[in-house]
C-alpha cells in the first residue's frame, strides 16, 4: 500500500505520552508496515526505518503499539486496513473480467483505492476481528459471561484520576473479553465461581494499580512529563501481565 488515511485526533490521543523521537518511530513503523504490508522483524528494524541511533525508542514503540507473534510484529489494525486493499483490488480484477466477458467495450474508470468511506487509520478502532490480541476464541460456557459495565464502574470507582471510558468500542470489548477470561479460568480452577467473584478480583487489580506512582502519572520523566494508563492501555495483553506482576510498582 502506498496510501492510508490518518486521524489526527484519534491518534493524538493514544500518543500523547510518547516522546518526540517516539513519536516520530511510531509514524515510520506504520509507514514502513503499510509500505511491505508483512510482519517487522525486530532484529534491523531501528536501521530500516532510519532510526538506528535510536533503537530503543524505537523498540519501545513497537512493544507498545505492535503485537509480536512468530511472523514478527504486526498491526491489527493496519492488516484491517491492507486486507480491504487486497480485496478491492481483487475485486477490481474480478469487474474487469466480467465486463470483458459481456463484451462491454466501454472505458474503464479507475476508483481511487481510498475514498470519503474509508475507514481512517487509528489506534482505537482497531478491527473486531484479529485484533490485538485476537477476539474470535469460543466462549466457555462453564465460565461467568463478561461483565463489562460492572468492570467499567470499578475502573472508575478505584482510579477516578485515570482517563475515564468515554467510547466502549468492539476493541476494547475484544481486549476486556479476552482479560476477563483468562482471570476467570485461572479462578474456577480452584473452585466453582460466579460473576461476583470475577468482580472482585478486579476490584482488587485496580486497586493494585492504583498504589502504581508510575501507572497513575505521579511519575516525570526526563522531559517533565507523567505517563498515565487508561484501560485500553491496561487491557493490553502485554499490559495487563506487566501489571499483574509488580513491573509498574517499583520499591512499592
Amino acid at each position: 500500500m502506498h496510501y492510508f488515511q490518518f486521524h489526527i485526533g484519534d491518534y493524538k490521543s493514544h500518543t500523547h505520552h510518547l516522546s518526540l523521537i517516539e513519536d516520530l518511530a511510531f509514524r515510520r513503523l506504520l509507514d514502513h508496515y503499510y509500505l511491505h504490508e508483512h510482519p517487522i522483524k525486530q532484529r534491523d528494524i531501528a536501521r530500516q526505518i532510519g532510526m538506528r541511533e535510536h533503537e530503543q525508542d524505537v523498540l519501545t514503540v513497537l512493544n507498545e503499539f505492535f503485537v509480536s507473534t512468530e511472523s514478527g510484529f504486526i498491526n491489527p489494525r493496519a492488516d484491517e486496513e491492507i486486507a480491504k486493499y487486497r480485496k478491492f483490488i481483487e475485486d477490481g480484477k474480478r469487474g474487469a473480467a466480467k465486463r470483458w466477458l459481456k463484451g462491454d467495450d466501454s472505458p474503464l474508470i479507475a476508483t481511487p483505492i481510498a475514498t470519503i468511506n474509508h475507514n481512517p487509520l487509528t489506534i482505537n478502532q482497531e478491527p473486531d476481528i484479529c485484533i490485538s490480541p485476537p477476539s474470535g476464541e469460543l466462549d466457555d460456557e462453564k465460565l461467568p459471561k463478561c461483565n463489562h459495565k460492572a468492570v467499567v464502574d470499578l475502573y472508575h470507582k478505584h482510579l477516578p484520576t485515570l482517563r475515564r471510558v468515554e467510547v466502549w468500542n468492539d476493541t476494547r470489548k475484544g481486549y476486556l473479553k479476552q482479560r476477563w477470561r483468562e482471570v476467570a479460568k485461572e479462578l474456577s480452577e480452584k473452585h466453582e465461581i460466579k460473576a461476583e467473584d470475577v468482580l472482585v478480583w478486579f476490584a482488587e487489580f485496580f486497586e493494585h494499580i492504583a498504589t502504581s506512582r508510575f501507572l497513575t502519572g505521579r511519575v516525570n520523566d526526563k522531559s517533565g512529563r507523567a505517563f498515565a494508563a487508561d484501560l485500553e492501555w491496561i487491557l493490553k495483553p502485554s499490559n495487563f501481565a506487566k501489571i499483574v506482576e509488580g513491573k509498574y510498582h517499583g520499591a512499592n
